[in-house]
């Protein structure tokens, strides 16, 4: 058999590492200073680019897209083409997908400070930006699918399976997440309204948890953590049985983000069901790994690099069983809108793609520099430094979280809530916040560890950018005979009908939850006393969008005695089928705004938007100068009139002639109204239109109680 000599292409794995470290470190530093603005708010210096709403969507997604997501494509390509053992199908396509995605996460970072986002979790980005996102993640698949084809492998590795899974799913949940309609080039309505668009959002966000950034690292674990370790991975059965049950459930867990919300209960039940169920592949995929080390944990104990595994398959296996456990409705009633939940995410961000990020860089540089880990010692301090700082992180969030939802649901003998004032909650926790950001210095001052040891490393050597390799030719004719050939091989053979097999398994769940609540209209109950906003609360909601209060409030009151003592009537689906995008938030540092709708004068919103601690002693909100130095823009009333009436807003045809009219009106009505209490603001600034929008939340139904606090 013929051998053939080819290249494998290093300098964009060399280029990939590099932006992960660099996008790394804004990512965690931007992390750091929003969780230091969580107790000392005028760390921002009352800039709008630096306050908490704005920078923490920016944290997010460095932290996920260009940290995480480089050190994944470096990972990828450098393990595909050794799997395949094929140089790259294009070496203009590395370089498109790497440059396109730098410019990406470029324009990220500029768009979002700016406040430029449309507030879905994960999802923030405008609409040019995720057109952008697509053309590079096709380039990525395309590049992909090309070195599987011209493979010179006859099987593709469980590996593979992954990263295809990655690719194929990824695309799905973008697409169907991002349609939106065009108000201009930075700013757009989602298409979908209140509970199914918070579907669609938490079937999106939950499986990009689930294919960006656990998928990915699963198919890197079957390939690094065996060559780390220098032997096979423990099981081939597991490992398929791993890879088909874990994709076909993980599509359909999404609902239980949304548990004791206006979501219908058949969609929620489903929801818990498949989380429930995905305890057995998650911990299957983490024994794999796990006993893929068997027998060899002398070599645990003096390689930095399997140490890094290790943790690192341990916190996905810690996160994966918690996430089932958040599924379970008493928990659920708990722990959702806590730190509890910033604690199990940070877990597996941490933990598990951390820590095997940190372990393939040890693992990846010096072999593409033909060369030595500059130092073992310093490597394994960075390991403790990292472990610690997840610790400090992840244990004074976990205490927070509960207390928190214990404090929220406390009763005093007499029959009243016993910290009625939701700011007690607020200042109870903040030591343990401190606790945090002390953790995530010591995350942050790891990887710096890491930095300094990898450029020695590289400095010691020389990249290999085409390393020489060679194999025998695939032989396409080849026919496999014999009893031992495991059934599956037949679809590992055949990569297009194994990506159609994909397709089957993760369309499934997606289609079974979201067509129903798209398509029957029953499911979201009608309540005809909901009109749509004015233009003032149009252009306000925007605002609040913009400012990313979101973040911070929730917009959902649950079904709980405590929350209706608290705030008021408990949430129905039809107050939301206006809503595009839907706000219902899904953490609560301040409390729940649904009912906030008259229950205070224009003159305190005002107020508390000028200097929060003035209303609310002790708050940790910032305050928002600017939204009274801003001047309203409302050239765009009109469009978005429009463009509400095309997503099926019932505003009258011709509304949008007078809406202006109409928005001059009610702005000029609140700002008399604030005159005559002594307080004088121009009636065309932002903050005018931000308290029409908060003085209308919740008020289009009749309220059974009013909320004292």
């Amino acid at each position: 058999m013929q051998v053939e000599n080819f290249n494998y292409d290093n300098r964009i794995i060399r280029n990939f590492i590099i932006a992960s470290v660099v996008f790394g470190v804004v990512g965690m530093l931007v992390g750091l200073i929003a969780a230091i603005e969580l107790y000392y708010p005028a760390l921002n210096m009352n800039l709008p680019y630096l306050s908490f709403g704005r920078i923490r969507p920016l944290h997010t997604n460095a932290v996920i897209f260009a940290f995480v997501g480089n050190a994944m494509f470096a990972g990828i390509y450098y393990s595909l083409q050794r799997l395949c053992k094929a140089r790259l199908f294009s070496d203009f396509l590395s370089s498109f997908h790497f440059w396109g995605w730098q410019l990406i996460i470029l324009a990220a970072a500029i768009t979002l400070p700016l406040g430029m986002t449309t507030s879905k979790e994960y999802a923030e980005l405008e609409w040019p930006i995720d057109i952008a996102i697509a053309l590079v993640w096709v380039s990525f698949g395309v590049n992909m699918i090309g070195t599987i084809i011209k493979r010179r492998e006859r099987h593709m590795y469980v590996a593979i399976w992954f990263y295809l899974a990655t690719f194929i799913t990824v695309a799905v949940l973008h697409i169907v997440n991002s349609f939106e309609l065009p108000i201009s080039w930075t700013k757009s309505y989602m298409l979908y309204a209140g509970v199914q668009d918070a579907l669609v959002q938490w079937w999106y966000g939950h499986n990009a948890v689930a294919f960006f950034l656990t998928t990915p690292y699963l198919g890197m674990m079957y390939y690094y953590l065996p060559k780390a370790v220098n032997r096979p991975v423990y099981s081939y059965k597991l490992s398929i049985v791993h890879f088909w049950t874990l994709i076909f459930l993980y599509i359909w867990a999404g609902p239980h983000h949304l548990l004791y919300s206006s979501l219908p209960d058949w969609a929620q039940s489903l929801g818990v069901v498949f989380s429930i169920m995905l305890i057995a592949p998650s911990w299957g995929g983490m024994i794999n790994g796990l006993l893929t080390l068997r027998g060899a944990w002398d070599k645990v104990r003096d390689e930095p690099v399997l140490k890094f595994f290790a943790v690192g398959v341990t916190a996905y296996g810690m996160a994966t069983f918690e996430g089932p456990l958040l599924s379970l409705k008493s928990v659920n009633a708990i722990a959702h809108f806590t730190d509890w939940i910033v604690a199990h995410v940070h877990t597996g961000a941490l933990g598990w793609n951390g820590l095997m990020t940190f372990g393939i860089f040890y693992w990846l540089v010096p072999r593409i520099y033909g060369t030595q880990l500059y130092s073992k010692s310093l490597a394994n301090t960075h390991f403790w430094i990292s472990t610690l700082g997840i610790l400090f992180y992840a244990i004074p969030m976990y205490w927070a979280g509960f207390t928190q939802g214990m404090m929220w649901k406390e009763f005093l003998p007499e029959g009243m809530l016993k910290y009625p004032n939701f700011l007690e909650t607020t200042l109870q926790v903040i030591p343990m916040h401190i606790m945090r950001s002390i953790g995530g210095t010591l995350f942050l001052g790891g990887l710096f560890v890491m930095i300094y040891n990898l450029m020695k490393t590289a400095a010691s050597g020389k990249l290999i950018a085409n390393e020489a390799a060679s194999a025998p030719a695939l032989d396409k004719n080849f026919v496999s005979h014999g009893s031992h050939s495991h059934w599956h091989k037949v679809f590992e053979r055949k990569p297009v009908t194994f990506m159609v097999l994909v397709v089957v398994a993760i369309l499934i769940g997606g289609m079974v939850e979201i067509i129903p609540m798209l398509t029957i209209k029953s499911n979201i109950a009608t309540i005809t006393s909901v009109k749509p906003y004015t233009p003032l609360e149009l252009q306000g909601r925007d605002i609040y969008i913009r400012e990313g209060c979101v973040s911070c409030h929730s917009q959902m009151i649950r079904p709980f005695r405590s929350e209706t003592e608290r705030y008021g009537e408990y949430s129905k689906a039809g107050e939301y089928v206006y809503d595009h995008p839907f706000l219902w938030g899904s953490k609560r540092t301040g409390p729940d705004l649904m009912r906030i709708g008259g229950k205070y004068p224009d003159s305190w919103h005002l107020s508390h938007m000028r200097d929060p601690r003035s209303m609310s002693p002790g708050s940790i909100m910032p305050a928002y100068p600017w939204l009274e130095e801003n001047v309203l823009n409302s050239s765009n009333t009109a469009d978005k009139i429009n463009a509400m009436r095309t997503l099926g807003v019932p505003y009258e045809v011709g509304f949008e002639n007078i809406a202006e009219a109409d928005l001059q009106k009610q702005a000029n009505k609140i700002a008399d109204g604030l005159s005559k209490e002594g307080y004088q603001v121009d009636a065309n600034t932002e903050v005018i239109a931000m308290i029409a929008y908060l003085q209308r939340m919740g008020t289009d139904i009749k309220l059974s109680r009013t909320a004292n606090k």
